[in-house]
C-alpha cells in the first residue's frame, strides 16, 4: 500500500471536511440506509458528502427498492470540491476490479451472500481509504459487510477493522472497536452517552480470553479516553470490565482479574485517567448507561455489543479506534432478509456520520500521515 503512517507527513484537516460514504455489501440494506441518510443528514451544512459506490448500482437501487427518497445522481471526481446537498448524491467511482470478473454491483441479487457483493464492498472502502490517505476526503464512513462474502471475494480478512489497519500498514490488533450510543433525552432509553471499547476483535471466544493482555487492555483504554475526550469536550470517566462473574470472586472464579485487568487499571490510573474496575459487567453498563461512566473497556466482542444494542441498536455507531483516520460505521448487519422491503432504518447512518464530522471538527486523531494537502 505505499508508504505506512509514519512515513509521511502532516497535513491539515479542510474547514468543510470531505465525508466519503461506502455501502457496504450493494446486496445488502447498505445502499438504502445510505440514500435515507443522504437525504435526511443535517451534516450537509457541515461537511462535503460523497459516496463512493458503482453508479448504476445507486440508481438501481432507487428505482427499484421500496421506500427509497428521490434524489438526483452526479458522478464527481475523487477531489471535487462542490459541496452536497440532500437532493443530489454525489457519486465517486471506486475504480476498477481487481482481480478475476465478477458480475457488476448492479447485477448482484439481493439478499444474496456473494463474491461480487463481497468484492465490491472492500472495493469500496479501500477507495475511500486512497482518497483518505491522499488529502481528497477527511473521514469514512461504510455500510454493513457480510464477512461471507467478504472471505468468497479472496478478502482473508475479518471485517472493515481489520481491512483498514492492513491498508495502513499496521497489525490487525492496532485497531480497537468502540461503539458509541449517542445521548439522547427519550424516557425509555439511556440519558447519557456511552462509549464501548473491545479489547479484543472478531475471533471466538477461547481465542480472545487466550489473547487478553495488560498491555492489550490498557492500549484500549487510552485509545478510549483519546475518542471520548475529542466527542464530549472534557476529560472522560471510563471503567473497565472484569471478565469472568461476579469480578472473579476473589479468585474463585478465575483469575484474570487480579492477573491481567487490575494491573491495567492501576496503569491508566497512573497515567492520568479517571477509571475504576474491574468491575462485574452484569451491572456495569447498567451503571454505566445511567451516566455514571462515559466509557467502557469491554474484553470480548458480545460482552460489549450485546448491551449497548440492547440500549439503542438503532443509534449506534461503530468506530475504529487505533488508526490515522476517522471511520465510523453502523452497527447493524446488511440484513439481507429485509432487503427492499421498506424497512431499512438509516438512524445509524446518520449517527455514523455525525459523528465523523464531530471528530473531524475536533481534530482527531492527528492525520500525521495524509500526502496531498486540498
Amino acid at each position: 500500500m505505499g508508504a505506512t503512517v509514519n512515513e509521511v507527513e502532516t497535513k491539515p484537516a479542510a474547514r468543510s471536511p470531505v465525508v466519503a460514504l461506502t455501502c457496504g455489501d450493494p446486496a445488502g440494506i447498505g445502499p438504502e440506509v445510505v440514500c435515507l441518510a443522504w437525504s435526511a443528514t443535517d451534516a450537509h451544512s457541515r461537511a462535503r458528502l460523497r459516496v463512493v459506490a458503482d453508479a448504476d448500482m445507486l440508481a438501481d437501487v432507487l428505482a427499484r427498492r421500496r421506500g427509497m427518497p428521490r434524489l438526483g445522481l452526479e458522478m464527481v471526481a475523487p477531489g471535487d470540491r462542490r459541496p452536497s446537498d440532500p437532493d443530489t448524491l454525489l457519486v465517486v467511482a471506486p475504480g476498477p476490479t481487481a482481480g478475476p470478473q465478477l458480475p457488476p454491483p448492479a447485477a448482484i441479487e439481493p439478499g444474496v451472500i456473494s463474491a461480487a457483493g463481497g468484492a465490491s464492498a472492500a472495493r469500496a472502502v479501500l477507495a475511500a481509504f486512497a482518497a483518505t490517505r491522499h488529502g481528497m476526503a477527511d473521514a469514512i464512513v461504510t455500510g454493513p459487510l457480510h464477512k461471507e462474502a467478504l472471505h468468497a471475494a479472496g478478502y482473508e480478512v475479518p471485517g472493515h477493522t481489520e481491512l483498514l489497519a492492513r491498508a495502513c500498514g499496521l497489525p490487525d490488533e492496532s485497531a480497537s472497536m468502540m461503539l458509541w450510543l449517542p445521548a439522547t433525552h427519550r424516557a425509555t432509553e439511556p440519558v447519557a452517552g456511552l462509549g464501548v471499547v473491545h479489547a479484543t476483535l472478531h475471533e471466538s471466544l477461547s481465542s480472545a480470553i487466550a489473547r487478553l493482555s495488560s498491555s492489550g487492555i490498557e492500549a484500549a483504554g487510552l485509545r478510549l479516553v483519546s475518542l471520548l475526550a475529542a466527542l464530549l469536550g472534557r476529560p472522560p470517566r471510563i471503567a473497565v470490565a472484569a471478565l469472568n462473574p461476579h469480578g472473579g470472586e476473589g479468585g474463585l472464579f478465575g483469575d484474570e482479574e487480579s492477573r491481567l485487568v487490575a494491573p491495567a487499571v492501576a496503569r491508566l490510573a497512573a497515567a492520568g485517567v479517571a477509571v475504576a474496575g474491574p468491575l462485574p459487567a452484569d451491572t456495569l453498563f447498567l451503571r454505566a448507561s445511567r451516566g455514571e461512566f462515559d466509557g467502557v473497556v469491554a474484553l470480548y466482542h458480545d460482552q460489549g455489543h450485546i448491551p449497548v444494542k440492547l440500549l439503542g441498536m438503532h443509534r449506534a455507531v461503530n468506530i475504529t479506534l487505533g488508526l490515522p483516520l476517522v471511520r465510523t460505521s453502523v452497527a447493524h448487519g446488511t440484513g439481507f432478509d429485509i432487503v427492499g422491503k421498506g424497512l431499512a432504518d438509516p438512524s445509524s447512518m446518520l449517527s455514523a456520520i455525525d459523528a465523523a464530522v464531530r471528530l473531524v471538527a475536533a481534530g482527531w486523531p492527528s492525520p500525521a500521515w495524509q500526502t496531498t494537502e486540498r
